[in-house]
């Protein structure tokens, strides 16, 4: 009996682990747009002006206009999951009323695809299915767990606030600088800020750190170059 419950208890646990891991990779990635965008945004007007006002103003809207275009998206995002999850969950259902020793059987195949010997397979879908069939098939044959939607709202908060937590680093670094050392003071403040998101998100997902930190790095300078440089050329002939 124990070999048979066995992996059902994984599959929780590691569904468990997964979202975690996921809601924490797009937290970091939320994060990681907030600090380009809004540093692409202030060192493009910090190319044209040295209004204190226009600093502020600009990096402020940009991190409203970031925030909440992100919380929208991954609102919506997320509410299509949920109403495609639960869509299945009600088909699941449908086809168990219908013809429970077929998806019975169909569920037997997915552990003996996995290597599991015939005989345990259908043991295995046995006693899952007399546990909760509905959640077996969802977890093993659909890869989600039903009693585990995620809530668009949760989704949308933490999207928002990982954004704006990234933006205020270069936002603050630009107009809490002196004047001399506004554009500096804010490439430094990028540059170590998308280390770190490197870094973490290298970590979760187990690939090479000094790799992804390159890349992150090298794409925050280029965008930070290339908006400066926009803004010095359009505030000539403003």
């Amino acid at each position: 009996m124990a070999t048979a419950e066995l992996p059902a208890l994984e599959a929780s646990s590691g569904s468990t682990l997964s979202s975690r891991l996921n809601w924490l990779r797009a937290g970091v990635l939320g994060a990681n747009d907030g600090i380009v965008s809004t540093a692409g945004i202030v060192m493009g007007v910090a190319g044209a002006t040295a209004s204190d006002t226009a600093l502020l103003v600009a990096g402020l809207a940009g991190l409203v206009a970031g925030a909440l275009s992100m919380a929208t998206g991954e609102y919506v995002s997320v509410s299509t999951q949920r109403d495609t999850e639960r869509a299945t969950t009600l088909r699941i259902r449908r086809r168990l009323s219908r013809d429970p020793h077929r998806e019975k059987a169909s569920l037997a195949k997915v552990f003996a695809s996995e290597g599991l010997s015939e005989n345990l397979s259908h043991q295995v879908a046995e006693e899952l299915s007399a546990k909760d069939p509905v959640a077996a098939h969802a977890r093993f044959e659909m890869n989600y767990d039903p009693e585990e939607l995620t809530n668009p709202w949760h989704a949308a908060w933490a999207s928002m606030l990982s954004f704006t937590l990234g933006a205020l680093i270069p936002l603050i670094a630009m107009v809490a600088s002196p004047q001399t050392w506004r554009v500096p003071a804010t490439v430094l403040a990028v540059v170590a800020a998308l280390a770190l998101t490197g870094s973490v998100s290298a970590g979760l997902g187990g690939a090479p750190r000094g790799r992804a930190v390159g890349r992150v790095v090298v794409g925050g300078l280029l965008a930070m170059l290339g908006t400066y440089a926009i803004g010095a050329l359009v505030g000539l002939f403003v």
